[in-house]
């Protein structure tokens, strides 16, 4: 049974990481619902993130080994103005720095009072609720017919903000961070793409430390946590290639909807407790 509810958890973290509807609020009704602890869920927490970062570097390997060429090339004939391909990577580090700083001075205060504190499951469904009528209102307002190539740093930077404020559980990082996209004229599909370069850097610097934290520990099971990185991975990687292929032709207004009923389930959750 341990093993089977690792499978899951692994599957919930793969989908939901990616897919618009908020991870940790899935990962707070699975624990919940299932009293599913392990000795050191901080190592299978770092398991399953571990797992979701293989499936960003497999999925988009072709665009990292060009954000590396992009990256080196802007300093032998600079043309960031010009070259997508050498802005790209200096647009994901500008972008990257509002949620290094913000996880750096606050990690700590935003995991107690935010994640483990008493208003946690409330403060989860007000953010789903939030977040979908973003979705609702960018979908129908917002012009939705750039490409990447019209966004520079200013953009960037503005993504980045969003993507800091995924840190309050119920947010969704891939589904702010997309908001902020279409918000500011990206097509659905180059809004998806660039949520997940962007979120590159923050998900490798989360896996490292919290690998660091995993490695200093004490005896730890390697087949179950290796069951939830493969876990994480498989569904990580179908969940990214699914949402770059619907948002080619739907909206997000199906991943809104679904965030109001889970908000709603949790709400209900708490009024009964």
């Amino acid at each position: 049974m341990t093993y089977l509810l690792t499978l899951m958890a692994g599957a919930i973290q793969g989908l939901t990481e990616f897919l618009p509807v908020s991870s940790s609020a899935h990962l707070l009704l699975f624990h919940e619902f299932f009293k599913f602890n392990l000795a050191d869920n901080l190592s299978f927490d770092a398991a399953l993130h571990f797992g979701t970062l293989l499936a960003l570097l497999l999925f988009f390997y072709r665009d990292i080994i060009d954000l590396i060429k992009g990256f080196f090339a802007s300093f032998v004939k600079r043309d960031l103005k010009n070259d997508l391909q050498q802005r790209l990577p200096w647009m994901i580090i500008v972008g990257s720095i509002p949620a290094v700083l913000v996880g750096f001075f606050f990690n700590d205060l935003i995991d107690l009072y935010l994640h483990e504190g008493p208003n946690a499951i409330l403060i989860t469904a007000v953010m789903l609720l939030a977040v979908a009528v973003l979705f609702l209102v960018v979908e129908k307002y917002a012009l939705k017919n750039k490409e990447l190539s019209a966004f520079g740093f200013k953009q960037a930077l503005l993504c980045g903000m969003a993507q800091a404020v995924a840190l309050i559980p119920g947010t969704s990082r891939s589904g702010i961070t997309i908001i902020a996209s279409l918000g500011l004229g990206l097509k659905r599909e180059a809004a998806a793409r660039f949520s997940f370069l962007l979120s590159l850097p923050v998900v490798a610097g989360a896996s490292a430390k919290m690998a660091l934290k995993l490695l200093s520990g004490g005896e730890l099971d390697w087949r179950l946590l290796l069951v939830g990185i493969v876990s994480a991975f498989v569904f990580g990687y179908l969940a990214i290639d699914l949402l770059l292929k619907y948002l080619n032709r739907h909206s997000l207004n199906i991943f809104a909807y679904y965030r109001i009923a889970l908000a709603m389930v949790l709400l209900g959750w708490l009024y009964c407790r």
